[in-house]
């Protein structure tokens, strides 16, 4: 009898010990990060089949357990993931957004300044003073756009740098949990019992590289943990890792992607869909879905703004009298036009000599007869990319929303988008092209230095004039005329005559245009009456005139069109070129300079909104998932208090029957 009193006692010591041990693990262990509360796991031992039934024979403690409930932790994993990926793209679109929305750093105080400058041209065209205040505030508005492009570059190759810190600690956290894989499998075998402390380490480091780039696990039989990314592509696969690598990317050498380490030394670029969560996401999608956008909207404004006001500006006349064609004309006043060639990335894996080059196609420029409207381009903010197929075949497709917008057969030059682009020679199947149209506009744009040298050569007033007679006797007047694309001025002056019936003296084949909206084309004299609608305007050579008022009731009044040979005060052209800044030049002639660059403003505070509220949200999300798994893997102080003095008592009640045990025995020996 004493002896069971014994074994059963020492059994129970023992299992309060282990549970002490247990409880001061865990209490000394409150503060460690990734450790989660331990407690001992007791069983009754196997009973002793006696006459009377069975016969308890103590307790002993099967194992020391996690209190771990995986659900729970892959819920605050996906959340912490989505956290860190909403960070790392709201620093970075928190910062564009606060540089373009900026009242005075930002690009409309610059547009306003440039057109200010122009409206000052308009006012006063002869004075020098006036035009250089013009050049002035291009070149401020020129200094804004590489401002602006100069951070974007620099946030593009912070972007680079910090994809290549995360790729290297993404490696490090692979190679740790790889080892620790290999100790655990060691542990467990040895043991038989899970290695608690070791699990606790790598969970701990599978969270921080969750918080890099999402991750999904698989356990093994052995105990070890597999790590996959992407859409199943393995990082850890028990005691081995696979290495993650920053390198270029194939097809356009300044952006900094994730490619995976081959077993054969070599390098396979992961596609930008496959990184997702954690920091590594975030920084990709902020460049993909942000920053190229951003930077190709900001080309494409300069762009458009250099193609459409230098469009205008070669329709008019110098303070020399010098217009399109004669010697020593400047008809651009910024240095990005329609022969300058935008960049065609190839890449790195082609395996043909296929040849594109690419330029901006000119502006839609105001249609005969009377050139109402105004320039307008039809530019789309995106990259594209050229695909060769097989037999000659290749197509062209708009990055920004995957829309293919041209395909063909051949080489040769095609047009879409307000790009012409030339096939010169033709790529194997498979070869891939990036057109970049706008990747340098912003910052390369200039002002010419020839108008900069020299202000005079501002064309602010109109080639061709006209003057009426000293005597005529009529009210019928000829409007000095607006020119368009492909005018071709007088060579000599031509004298127009009009009668009570007609308009005389038109050369060529000309265009008229009555009150009615009827347009008439002819050669020779101008019927002044078509029905009962009147004569309003008339137009050849790409040069339009408007008429008004009564012709002489007998005889007839001249005019004499001719090149303007007088136009230091002239200002028709300034005009029109004020009037682009209210004008839709832009978006196929829906939207003027300001509404454009509003919206790409608007755009990025709506994206930096959306991603501080999801960021809060998301937090939210994050720490009552964390509240959730710490009230069962947590370590409470007060619990674990109460703990030790229940196991305290349970020891010395042990104790206490072995005491009992001990004066029994005393007992029965004294009997003898």
């Amino acid at each position: 009898m004493s002896s069971g009193f014994f074994s059963i006692g020492v059994t129970g010591m023992n299992a309060a010990q282990l549970n002490l041990l247990a409880t001061q693990h865990n209490v000394v262990n409150a503060t460690t990060p990734g450790y989660t509360r331990q407690r001992a796991m007791q069983a009754t031992n196997i009973p002793v089949m006696t006459g009377a039934g069975a016969l308890g024979m103590g307790v002993h403690v099967q194992t020391i357990s996690r209190m771990y409930d995986s659900y729970l932790t892959q819920q605050v994993n996906t959340a912490q993931t989505r956290v860190s990926q909403l960070d790392a793209f709201y620093s970075q679109i928190a910062q564009i957004d606060n540089m373009l929305a900026d009242p005075s750093a930002g690009m409309s105080p610059a547009l306003q300044g440039f057109f200010s400058g122009v409206q000052h041209v308009a006012s006063d065209p002869s004075l020098i003073s006036s035009r250089q205040a013009m050049i002035s505030s291009a070149q401020t508005l020129i200094e804004r756009f590489q401002a602006l492009d100069n951070r974007l570059f620099e946030i593009r190759n912070e972007v680079n740098s910090r994809i290549t810190d995360s790729v290297a600690e993404v490696n490090n956290y692979s190679t740790m949990i790889a080892d620790i894989n290999q100790r655990i499998i060691l542990a467990e075998a040895g043991s038989g019992h899970s290695a608690n402390d070791l699990l606790d380490q790598r969970d701990r480091l599978v969270a921080e590289l969750n918080q890099m780039i999402r991750v999904t696990t698989t356990t093994n039989s052995d105990g070890s943990l597999n790590v996959f990314i992407g859409s199943g592509q393995q990082l850890v696969m028990g005691n081995l890792a696979n290495q993650l690598v920053a390198m270029p990317s194939a097809g356009d050498s300044a952006k900094t992607v994730v490619g995976l380490r081959l077993p054969n030394g070599g390098t396979l670029e992961m596609p930008e869909s496959l990184i997702i969560g954690g920091e590594l996401g975030g920084l990709v999608e902020f460049r993909t879905k942000s920053l190229d956008a951003i930077e190709n909207e900001l080309g494409r404004l300069a762009a458009s703004l250099s193609l459409t006001f230098n469009a205008q500006l070669a329709l008019g006349q110098d303070l020399e009298g010098r217009i399109a064609g004669d010697s020593g004309f400047v008809g651009t006043l910024f240095s990005i036009t329609t022969d300058t060639p935008l960049t065609v990335a190839t890449n790195i894996h082609n395996t043909g000599s296929g040849s594109l080059s690419a330029t901006f196609s000119p502006p839609v420029a105001p249609q005969p007869p009377d050139f109402s409207g105004n320039f307008y381009t039809e530019l789309r903010a995106s990259d594209y990319q050229v695909n060769f197929g097989a037999g000659g075949d290749w197509t062209v497709t708009r990055l920004s929303d995957n829309i293919q917008v041209a395909a063909g057969n051949g080489t040769g030059p095609i047009s879409f988008d307000g790009i012409d682009l030339n096939i010169a020679a033709l790529g194997n199947n498979g070869d891939r092209f990036v057109l970049k149209p706008y990747v340098d506009a912003a910052q390369n744009i200039a002002v010419d230095a020839r108008i900069v040298a020299d202000p005079r050569l501002i064309t602010a007033g109109g080639p061709v004039g006209v003057t009426p007679g000293v005597a005529n006797s009529g009210s019928f007047e000829i409007s000095q005329g607006v020119v368009g694309v492909g005018y071709t001025a007088p060579a000599a002056p031509v004298t127009l005559q009009v009668t009570a019936a007609n308009l005389q003296g038109v050369p060529g084949t000309w265009t008229a245009v009555y009150s009615d909206g009827t347009q008439v084309s002819g050669a020779g004299d101008i019927a002044l009456n078509s029905g009962a609608a009147r004569l309003v305007g008339f137009g050849y050579d790409n040069m339009y005139f408007t008429v008004a008022g009564t012709p002489p009731p007998a005889g007839a009044d001249s005019f004499t069109l001719a090149r303007n040979i007088d136009g230091i005060q002239d200002s028709r052209n300034a005009i029109l070129l004020g009037n682009l800044q209210t004008q839709k030049t832009m978006d196929g002639g829906t939207a003027t300079y300001q509404a454009a660059y509003g919206k790409l403003v608007a755009d990025v505070g709506i994206r930096a909104r959306e991603a501080n509220v999801q960021l809060s949200a998301q937090t939210v999300i994050l720490q009552q998932a964390q509240a959730t798994r710490d009230a069962l893997s947590g370590v409470n102080l007060d619990e674990e208090a109460a703990n030790l003095l229940r196991y305290q008592q349970a020891y010395q009640a042990s104790a206490k029957v072995l005491e009992i045990g001990s004066k029994l025995f005393d007992t029965l020996l004294s009997l003898r």
